[in-house]
């Protein structure tokens, strides 16, 4: 597993025990006894595999599994473990391009924004980290990564550390996000800090980073006070600030750097949810946008200033 990042390999090793116990509860208990056609019905499984709440699947979480299985077999066949790939020729499911779910209003951020109590350490701490998630879309996994000493406040900028992908990046964060993060650590880090040496910028109730569960729950609490029932946690904070910035009038390249994203077509999917915008700019900008109405005829006026006779 080496190149992996330690958070990615939680879920690849998740997805690789389902898979063991799968094949157990059907007496396949060698890699080697693994073919083809028992892949293929795996693949059916997760097809028609249910979550607690009743749904499917996403597509793209079928093909992030079957891929994690493709590396597995890959790596024993490489290794001389099996004599071959199985799963060399798999179909993979066709991806799907998301429609983004609606993001938050300026209305709905600014109300979640407002609701920790800032007079203590913790509605501190909280609407700092909030704050930074509305201001730069940083998913949740970079949240919890960040370090102390990520926040350039003479630049005005935040140093994301191995993103997706492993790849560092640089965003700005701008001043309110800046002023609170200023705020939560000369009057609030200090409250929860168990250990001197732990550099995790943001530090739950243990002195410990915060987990990306812990982050969820903490985040939706927030929305479900809020009265907003709209689905997701940090990354609905993602989705609102590319669409508030593209609404804006930022280019799409640029959204692209915030969002850290290593293709412009993953950004583009953004586009359609500022699909308001460009209607509005469609509407006043092009000649042939709206009908052509004719004037409403105005009866003679009287020579002598009267309003005209019935």
């Amino acid at each position: 597993m080496q190149g992996f990042a330690v958070r990615g390999l939680y879920g690849r090793s998740r997805d690789l025990v389902r898979f063991v116990e799968w094949c157990s509860e059907r007496a396949i208990v060698k890699p080697s006894e693994v073919t083809k056609p028992i892949l293929e019905r795996f693949q059916r499984h997760l097809f028609h595999y249910r979550k607690k709440d009743g749904g499917p699947l996403a597509i793209n979480r079928q093909r992030i599994w079957i891929a994690h299985l493709q590396g597995l077999f890959r790596w024993l066949a490489k290794h001389n473990h099996i004599l071959f790939n199985p799963a060399s020729d798999l179909d993979l499911p066709r991806k799907q391009r998301g429609h983004l779910r609606d993001p938050l209003t300026v209305e709905e951020a600014e109300c979640v924004l407002a609701l920790p109590n800032v007079e203590e350490p913790r509605g501190l701490r909280d609407r700092a980290m909030l704050e930074v998630l509305y201001a730069t879309g940083i998913r949740r996994m970079e949240l919890s990564g960040l370090a102390i000493d990520a926040v350039n406040f003479g630049r005005g900028t935040l140093f994301v550390r191995e993103g997706k992908g492993r790849k560092d990046r640089l965003v700005p964060v701008g001043e309110r996000a800046l002023a609170w993060i200023q705020k939560y650590l000369d009057e609030a880090r200090s409250e929860f800090v168990v250990d001197a040496h732990e550099r995790a910028l943001f530090l739950n109730r243990h002195g410990n980073g915060f987990s990306e569960e812990g982050l969820t729950i903490m985040i939706r609490a927030y929305f479900k006070k809020a009265g907003i029932t709209k689905p997701g946690s940090c990354h609905l904070f993602r989705h609102t600030m590319a669409t508030a910035m593209l609404d804006n009038g930022a280019d799409v390249r640029f959204v692209q750097l915030m969002l850290g994203h290593a293709s412009l077509d993953t950004t583009q999917v953004y586009t359609h949810v500022a699909i308001g915008k460009l209607i509005a700019i469609h509407a006043a900008t092009h000649p042939g946008a709206q009908l052509q109405r004719k004037p409403t005829p105005v009866a003679d006026a009287d020579p002598n200033g009267d309003a005209p006779a019935a």
